[in-house]
């Protein structure tokens, strides 16, 4: 092989560049062409070698822990393509959590001894030491974040580490380190959304009557005050750490002990290392509890709905950051420019809020996908479920945390605001709310206002520019009382619904809201 690839390939090849070089620039390898260069790299690697040092040989491949039925160890491909090391490591303090409950369960239940128990809880803890000192090696070759630590422990303590998978399958493992993950998880979303309340409650606090246009199909529909805006998305992220509550609630019942599929013959007590778990209970059924992956559909579909809640403020204030709306300015330090335009000053943060929604939902579909087509019990398809969690998680409380960060630098541009209002005839539901208190049927209020609109277009006026003559020409029913009616902030003052953009209706919704969240109003404006 070796002299087929020198005789056909790189000898005549060289041979036949060497006549073009002169010996110079042969001998001296700097003065070769950067053409050179890279087809001879190119053609490097067809070098073949029948002499094998002992650093190429391969050494003898460790027996899996599950190995004693095979003859033949599994190829590097399949090894490569199979292991989840690379990502399920984030599971190591859970796993641990899980076995150092399950050792003493063990240990409680006479299945191992006490003396066993304290080896196992001593090597247990040296792991994690070292795991979280960046001493430990993860190994490709032990597959996954339980093989690792258990082999870990062996090498470490011996004989009393190879009782702790007693009563214990890899299936029921890795569910009670996932929900225990999950867990942990959603506390640290909840907490981030309730970050981004506060800053969106200091926002609203801080710009008291600002009046704003309202839209509905993004036109023009009535005027609204800024801090009922705001608070609509404080609503919903309410709303968001609502469905993770009631997903917590859900997922906090423990699979461990339901071994593989069947549960198990040996006297384990499975609501002693629930209750040391911080469950609410263990999982009633074995086949349920180690194929069961909806609670993980369920914290992805709450995920996506935040997502979906955050890219709509994402998208409505990198409108309002446009000179066509001119409404909010957001400082230096959470906007970005352009490479070749000088001028630009971007909301990039908000955009990507917008743009990564996608991936969280992305990473939901992922996961129905995959179970869609699932026989019970186990199967190893299972295992592509940590990557879209543990992306779901991370790119949804980076998106929380920025959207607060962005709310916390922004301004909102007054007078721009207050130039825009005119505009629309934001105040004609209100005209039609004064018709109806004359004792006006609504449509035929309707109809009145609406030919009113009419004769403010042809006139290039708004409504409270029309004059007493002007209206009772559409009506008899108009008085003077019909100007404490017109104008944006008459219209604002006359809503009084509960929930409404009303002055003394939004205040107390703020109350509320301070409250709730604990804000110290007197440390805003």
């Amino acid at each position: 092989m070796e002299s087929l690839h020198s005789s056909s390939l790189q000898t005549p090849f060289f041979s036949s560049q060497s006549t073009v070089l002169s010996n110079k620039s042969v001998s001296n390898p700097r003065t070769i062409s950067p053409l050179m260069h890279r087809v001879k790299s190119r053609f490097e690697p067809l070098r073949c070698t029948t002499s094998h040092s002992s650093e190429t040989e391969a050494k003898p491949k460790e027996t899996k822990l599950w190995g004693g039925r095979f003859e033949d160890s599994v190829t590097d491909i399949v090894e490569k393509f199979t292991e989840s090391i690379s990502f399920d490591k984030q599971l190591y303090k859970h796993d641990i959590m899980g076995s150092k409950a399950h050792a003493s369960m063990l240990a409680e239940q006479g299945l191992i001894s006490f003396s066993d128990r304290d080896s196992i809880l001593k090597g247990l803890d040296e792991i994690e030491r070292r795991i979280e000192a960046g001493e430990f090696v993860w190994r490709t070759d032990r597959e996954d974040v339980h093989m690792n630590i258990e082999a870990a422990l062996t090498d470490l303590v011996g004989e009393p580490a190879k009782k702790l998978h007693t009563a214990r399958s890899r299936n029921d493992q890795v569910l009670t380190d996932f929900r225990l993950w999950c867990r942990d998880a959603i506390d640290r979303i909840i907490s981030s959304i309730r970050h981004l309340q506060v800053a969106l409650v200091k926002l609203a606090l801080n710009n008291e009557g600002l009046i704003i246009p309202g839209y509905t199909h993004l036109q023009r529909a009535q005027p609204v005050l800024l801090q009922h805006l705001l608070l609509a998305y404080v609503e919903q992220l309410d709303r968001d750490a609502g469905r993770l509550l009631d997903c917590r609630a859900r997922l906090n019942f423990c699979p461990l002990g339901a071994c593989a599929l069947a549960g198990t013959g040996l006297p384990i007590d499975r609501f002693m290392t629930s209750e040391a778990l911080g469950f609410t209970a263990p999982m009633r059924n074995s086949i349920d509890a180690v194929s069961d992956r909806d609670f993980v559909l369920e914290f992805l579909s709450a995920n996506s709905i935040i997502a979906v809640h955050l890219s709509r403020i994402g998208e409505e204030w990198v409108l309002w950051a446009s000179e066509e709306f001119g409404f909010i300015t957001p400082s230096d330090s959470v906007s970005t420019g352009s490479s070749i335009m000088p001028q630009k000053k971007n909301p990039d943060p908000m955009e990507l809020v917008r743009g990564k929604s996608g991936r969280v939902i992305g990473d939901l579909v992922t996961l129905l996908t995959l179970c869609k087509g699932l026989p019970l019990a186990y199967n190893r398809d299972l295992q592509e479920d940590k990557e879209p969690t543990f992306d779901s998680v991370k790119t949804i409380t980076g998106m929380l945390e920025v959207s607060a960060e962005f709310a916390q630098n922004i301004t909102f541009n007054y007078k721009r605001i207050q130039k825009a209002l005119p505009a629309g005839y934001l105040d004609a539901t209100t005209l039609a709310d004064y018709l109806v208190k004359k004792g006006i049927p609504f449509r035929t209020s309707h109809d009145i206002v609406g030919r009113s609109v009419a004769l403010c277009v042809s006139k290039n006026c708004q409504l409270q520019d029309l004059s007493l003559e002007d209206m009772r020409n559409l009506s008899p029913v108009f008085d003077n009382d019909v100007y404490e009616f017109l104008g944006v902030e008459n219209a604002v003052k006359k809503f009084s619904s509960y929930g409404s953009t009303g002055f003394a209706c939004v205040a107390d919704q703020l109350d509320d809201w301070a409250a709730k969240l604990e804000i110290n109003k007197s440390t805003c404006h």
